[in-house]
């Protein structure tokens, strides 16, 4: 073999040992996840739903928001410098932490007695309330979801969020609800007149409205009542179900860096208050995942 022919066999060989280890990194896993792992490989694969404030995207393509920002903060201290963002429809999150594409999901995800079925959580980091995107000057005078149980006017919701199950709770008829896929579509699709709301969180309505002179929060906003109490989401990080000892390690920081002045910074950076960040310490997963909405 030529000095040509060596030197062609080494490159190909090193792009094989490449192409392998970009696999063993990337790659879905079929087994548990371990911190062992996330230490040994350097990098954790995190996911979000490109929903503001809580996992988005800037300009320059950087993950943001509560989910993010907590998340690099724990990884850190749990010894992996590194993280390779998922972004996803809602509705594809936890699907993909079961068929372990990504290793955690940073979309302050509302941890509901369903999703504990098929999913891990963290306990809270976040509590936050609803809320409606509505049209300027809010002309159908909309306030609350139990507005659109009877009647024409129509409610939109992103497919996989939560709000779905609210307004089914509530007896709003399904002829009624408008998905969307994203809250990308919201405004737009509040604004053309496809839908007369759009029905998210509190913190989440309150973002889009900033970005939009043709659409605004609903004033006066009015909580769904579900089993006899008003509605509050508490949102956390999420794990495969297999994954419980990182979950377990990814708690125990958690509780540490919400005792300090820059988890509360973070916080209110996003809009969260102060009664949302007292809630947040309210209830633990092992309690929300036993109980039913309200």
């Amino acid at each position: 073999m030529n000095y040509s022919s060596r030197a062609t066999a080494a490159y190909h060989t090193a792009l094989f040992l490449l192409a392998l280890t970009t696999l063993a990194v990337f790659s879905p896993s079929t087994r548990a996840t371990t911190l062992q792992e996330l230490r040994t490989r350097g990098v954790a694969r995190i996911a979000i739903a490109n929903e503001i404030p809580y996992g988005y995207t800037n300009l320059d393509g950087e993950a943001q928001g509560i989910g993010p920002d907590v998340a690099r903060h724990v990884m850190r201290q749990l010894g992996v410098k590194k993280i390779a963002w998922s972004i996803t429809n809602f509705s594809s999150l936890i699907p993909g932490l079961k068929a372990h594409r990504f290793d955690i999901v940073a979309a302050e995800m509302a941890i509901l007695p369903q999703r504990c079925r098929e999913v891990l959580f963290s306990n809270p980091n976040s509590s936050y309330g609803e809320g409606l995107l509505v049209a300027k000057n809010n002309p159908d005078k909309l306030h609350s979801f139990e507005q659109f149980i009877h009647g024409h006017l129509k409610v939109a919701v992103m497919a996989g969020a939560d709000q779905q199950e609210m307004l089914s709770a509530l007896g709003v008829p399904q002829h009624n609800v408008v998905i969307i896929a994203s809250n990308a579509d919201a405004i737009s699709t509040v604004s053309t007149g496809r839908a007369d709301a759009y029905a998210a969180t509190s913190l989440t309505v309150a973002q889009l409205a900033k970005k939009s002179k043709r659409v605004q929060a609903a004033a006066n906003f009015s909580d769904p009542v579900i089993h006899g109490a008003p509605v509050r989401s508490w949102g956390a990080f999420a794990f495969a179900n297999d994954s419980r000892a990182l979950r377990d390690a990814f708690n125990t920081a958690l509780a540490k860096f919400k005792t300090t002045p820059a988890w509360h910074k973070a916080m209110a950076h996003y809009g969260f208050s102060d009664t949302d960040m007292k809630a947040s310490l309210d209830k633990s997963e092992s309690q929300l995942c036993s109980q039913p909405r309200g």
